[in-house]
């Protein structure tokens, strides 16, 4: 165990505060809509993927990801439907998160932070706008957010974290990170923050509050 105090608490969104759909066919369901002709097969699945990259690292504005999207889903799915899947997608908030990220302001000895894989259709729906409040308020609660698509990078590369580390200045084992992908973790820990892998499948809350207790964050 590091000597360092933890300064900052990062936490990734989807899987740790948010629940999302994990399989196209979930996201379909979510939306509404029937599963059509083959966009569950392993090759849709194949050419969907490096779109999805793509968009989550800025390189493809939204119309140009739905315009491609289209087309690999052999247009069995209208850019409107296409539209409702890709919202559908982000379910809710864990219960109960809010409370725990909420005791965690009250010290002030830590700073939060958000680091997520995500895409700028997607992050827009956790910031409140004169015209509407968020669809998912905790994340922007967090005093600093950032982006994969944002930051033109994507986790698990190494060059994330180092850009985090810069964007913060916070490095090392001064950081607790939260996060449902074992890779995103495994390269955390390289860099030395200290690491709470999150079980995506069960409520996020306690698995988060235990591990604040275990490090002394929150009594």
């Amino acid at each position: 165990m590091s000597d360092t105090p933890i300064r900052l608490v990062c936490f990734d969104w989807g899987g740790v505060i948010l629940r999302h759909c994990r399989s196209w066919a979930e996201g379909v369901k979510a939306a509404g809509l029937d599963l059509r002709g083959h966009t569950d097969s392993p090759e849709c699945q194949a050419r969907r993927k490096p779109l999805g990259q793509a968009f989550q690292t800025g390189l493809l504005t939204s119309r140009e990801f739905f315009e491609k999207l289209h087309d690999a889903v052999d247009r069995q799915y209208s850019i409107d439907e296409l539209h409702r899947i890709h919202d559908a997608w982000l379910l809710d908030e864990y219960p109960g998160v809010d409370r725990v990220i909420d005791r965690l302001h009250q010290n002030s000895a830590i700073t939060s932070a958000l680091l997520s894989n995500t895409n700028e259709r997607h992050w827009s729906r956790h910031i409140p706008t004169a015209q509407r409040p968020a669809d998912f308020p905790t994340a922007h609660t967090l005093h600093h957010r950032h982006a994969s698509h944002l930051l033109r990078l994507a986790k698990p590369a190494s060059e994330i974290y180092s850009a985090f580390e810069e964007a913060t200045g916070f490095a090392g084992a001064e950081i607790l990170f939260f996060d449902d992908l074992p890779d995103n973790i495994a390269t955390a820990a390289c860099f030395g923050w200290r690491t709470c892998l999150i079980d995506h499948t069960r409520d996020t809350a306690p698995q988060i509050e235990q591990a604040l207790q275990q490090h002394a964050i929150l009594p």
